[in-house]
C-alpha cells in the first residue's frame, strides 16, 4: 500500500475522536464550533501522535495464547505511561499557543488521566484488531494457495491417463502416429510440470491448447476440427492455467470420441467491460441435464472449484447441452492482465 494512502487512512482513523472531543469541549464551556474544533485538535493531534508508539508497543507485545494477566499489568502500566505523556503533551501545546496552563480551566487532572487511558486502550484494541485481521487473511490466503496446487497437482494426473489412453488406442492400428504422439505428449508433459503459475495469459493458454490438439489429430485425423475465435483484445488477459484445455479435453472426450462423423470445436474468447469470457463448444453428441448432473466431468468439477478459489463468486461457469446438438462450456472471469493479482476468497 502506498506510503501516502497509509498517512490518509490514519487521519481518517482519528476524524471520529476529533468530533467527539469537539461536541464534549462545546457541551461543557459553550464554545463556538470552530474555537472547540482547535481546542479539540490540541488534544488530538498529541494524541494520534503518540499512538503511532502504542501501534510499534503492540507489535512488540502480541495478544497472548493462552490469555495471561501479566499481559494485562503491562498494558496498564502502558497506558499509565501514555497518559502522563499526552497530558504533558497537551499542557505544552496549550501553554505555547496560549500562554495557560490547561488544567487550570479544564475538569481536572485525573479527568485528563483517565481520558490518555481511554485514549490509549482505543488505539491498542485497534492496533490488536487490525492485527488480528492481517493474520486472518494471510492465513486465508494461504489456504487458498495450498488448495489451488492441491487441485493442480490432481490436474496433471488427470491429464497424463487421459493422453495415455488416446496413445494406447493407437498402437494396434498406428503404432507409428502413437510413436508420434508419445514425442509430442513428451514435450507437453514438460509444459504441464514446470508450470507452477496459477493464472497465465489467455495467448499462451491457446497455445499450450494447440499442442494438446496436435496429439488428438493423430487419434482423429479429419474428423476432428477446431475453429478458433478470439477478440485481440482477450489476448494478454489471465485465465487459469489449464483451464481452456480442461474444456478442450472435455470436448473431444464426450463431444468428438463418440461421434463417428466430423466435430467441430470452437473456441471464442471476448472482452465485455470488465469481465472476460471464454466458450468452447462442440458440435457433437452432447448431453441431457440429468446425464450431466449423473456422469460429471472430474476435469469440470476441479476447474470449478480452482475458480472458486481463485476468484470467489466473481467467476461463473455455465454449462449448455442437448442431445445430439452438441456441448458448450462458458468461463466468465474479471478482466485481469499480467502483473495483476485477483482479490482470493474462500468459496461459500
Amino acid at each position: 500500500m502506498p506510503r501516502g494512502w497509509v498517512w490518509v487512512q490514519i487521519a481518517l482513523a482519528w476524524l471520529p475522536m476529533w468530533a467527539v472531543f469537539t461536541a464534549i469541549i462545546i457541551s461543557a464551556h459553550d464554545l463556538p464550533l470552530v474555537a472547540a474544533m482547535i481546542g479539540s485538535a490540541r488534544m488530538i493531534v498529541p494524541g494520534a501522535l503518540l499512538g503511532f508508539g502504542v501501534y510499534a508497543f503492540t507489535r512488540r507485545t502480541p495478544w497472548p495464547h493462552p490469555f495471561r494477566l501479566r499481559f494485562v499489568g503491562v498494558h496498564m502500566l502502558a497506558a499509565a505511561v501514555y497518559a502522563c505523556l499526552w497530558l504533558s503533551l497537551v499542557i505544552a501545546v496549550d501553554y505555547i499557543v496560549s500562554r495557560h496552563v490547561v488544567l487550570r480551566e479544564g475538569p481536572g487532572i485525573v479527568a485528563f488521566l483517565m481520558t490518555g487511558v481511554w485514549l490509549y486502550l482505543v488505539v491498542a484494541g485497534v492496533a490488536y484488531a487490525n492485527s488480528a485481521a492481517q493474520r486472518t487473511a494471510l492465513a486465508e490466503a494461504h489456504a487458498a494457495r495450498v488448495q489451488l496446487a492441491q487441485l493442480r497437482a490432481q490436474l496433471h494426473p488427470h491429464f497424463l491417463f487421459n493422453t495415455l489412453h488416446t496413445i494406447v488406442q493407437l498402437i494396434p492400428t498406428a503404432p507409428r502416429a502413437a510413436s508420434q504422439a508419445a514425442e509430442q505428449l513428451a514435450g507437453v508433459l514438460r509444459t504441464v510440470i514446470e508450470e507452477d503459475r496459477d493464472l497465465v495469459p489467455l495467448v499462451e493458454e491457446l497455445a499450450f491448447v494447440e499442442r494438446y490438439l496436435a496429439i488428438e489429430r493423430v487419434r482423429f485425423g479429419e474428423r476432428l476440427r477446431v475453429e478458433t475465435l478470439v477478440d485481440e483484445a482477450a489476448l494478454p488477459a489471465l485465465v487459469p492455467s489449464f483451464a481452456l484445455q480442461t474444456l478442450i479435453e472435455n470436448a473431444v472426450r464426450h463431444g468428438a470420441a463418440p461421434k463417428l462423423g466430423t466435430t467441430t470445436i470452437t473456441i471464442r474468447a471476448t472482452v465485455n467491460g470488465d469481465l472476460l469470457t471464454v466458450a468452447v463448444g462442440d458440435d457433437g453428441v452432447g448431453a441431457s441435464r440429468d446425464e450431466i448432473a449423473r456422469t460429471g466431468s472430474t476435469g469440470l468439477r476441479r476447474l470449478r472449484e480452482r475458480l472458486q478459489w481463485t476468484f470467489g463468486e466473481r467467476a461463473r461457469v455455465g454449462v449448455d447441452s442437448t442431445p445430439d446438438a452438441g456441448f458448450a462450456v462458458t468461463l466468465t472471469l474479471p478482466l485481469l492482465s499480467d502483473g495483476q493479482a485477483p482479490e482470493r476468497s474462500a468459496p461459500p
